[in-house]
């Protein structure tokens, strides 16, 4: 027999997308092909669209607010390259205190609306010691810390409607708009990586001992965010595009002295000066998409 309160809960939760979605669509936002989730620094990507309509995400009903700096905290609608697209200018997190299932409701929401494709932005530390601030990495495979302690936005009664109870995660990433991207990077004068994204809990940033540990697991680069949107996306049989825009070396030892800038300050000045040619090049992506 079904558990009552497991019942209650998924239909609260199919309720509070649901809701979302009809916020949304009331606003006059066009049903998206592809949705971009803009990370740290990279909420400039809403003014490239054309006939943009922005909703704060104050205005949608049960979507979490963004409280981090850098996070412009709206869902602005419209065209990009000729494709109805949805870009959230910004995303929950574990650290700001949300659930995992909080921190993946965005993309629950794009599935409602029908898109078929996420793109997903991120801020991200270098582990690999090739990579330098401003490099962009094309995330091909994930390390997702909290999720393997339980903090999985699948955790729970599964909607059998939406996707199955045990889904796969390996070929997540797409293939194919990998391929473009390695390509309209080298355009653009990105060094594009291709490289495994490790994801934290935060909101501290590793220890240098924290940062050995993961480069010794096969972690590329570093962030707060991302894997439970990735896992949602998948559960539901969406194609996924992962982007990790490098914007600090992580410390690999102790440094003599700590500095007293703000290293956020310096992951916002990296995604300001990348900011242009990113969004150029997600464009050129979102463009391609639908044909691929």
């Amino acid at each position: 027999m079904s558990d009552p309160q497991s019942i209650s809960d998924l239909t609260t939760r199919r309720t509070r997308v649901q809701s979302a979605a009809d916020a949304i669509r009331a606003a006059g936002l066009l049903a998206p092909e592809v949705a971009v989730i803009a990370g740290s620094g990279l909420s400039g990507l809403a003014d490239r669209m054309v006939d943009a309509v922005r909703l704060p995400f104050g205005d949608i009903p049960g979507w979490p607010a963004s409280t981090v700096q850098g996070h412009a905290g709206l869902l602005a609608g419209g065209l990009l390259e000729g494709v109805p697209c949805l870009i959230a200018a910004g995303r929950a997190h574990l650290y700001e205190g949300y659930s995992p299932f909080e921190a993946s409701f965005n993309v629950r929401v794009f599935q409602a609306l029908g898109a078929r494709t996420v793109i997903v932005t991120n801020a991200a530390g270098g582990l690999n010691a090739s990579y330098r601030p401003g490099d962009l990495m094309l995330i091909t495979d994930h390390l997702f810390l909290p999720g393997m302690v339980g903090m999985n936005p699948l955790v729970g009664p599964n909607d059998d409607a939406i996707g199955p109870r045990f889904p796969g995660v390996a070929g997540g990433y797409d293939l194919e708009l990998g391929r473009q991207v390695m390509a309209i990077g080298a355009d653009l004068g990105f060094r594009v990586h291709r490289g495994v994204y490790a994801m934290v809990a935060g909101p501290s940033f590793e220890s240098p001992a924290e940062a050995r540990f993961l480069k010794q697991i096969g972690a590329d680069a570093v962030g707060m965010s991302t894997c439970p949107e990735v896992v949602v996306a998948r559960h539901a049989g969406l194609r996924v595009l992962g982007l990790s825009l490098i914007t600090n070396r992580v410390l690999m030892a102790q440094p003599e002295a700590v500095a007293d800038a703000d290293l956020h300050e310096e992951v916002m000045a990296t995604g300001a000066a990348a900011a242009e040619r990113l969004g150029e090049l997600v464009a050129r992506v979102v463009g391609r998409a639908t044909g691929t």
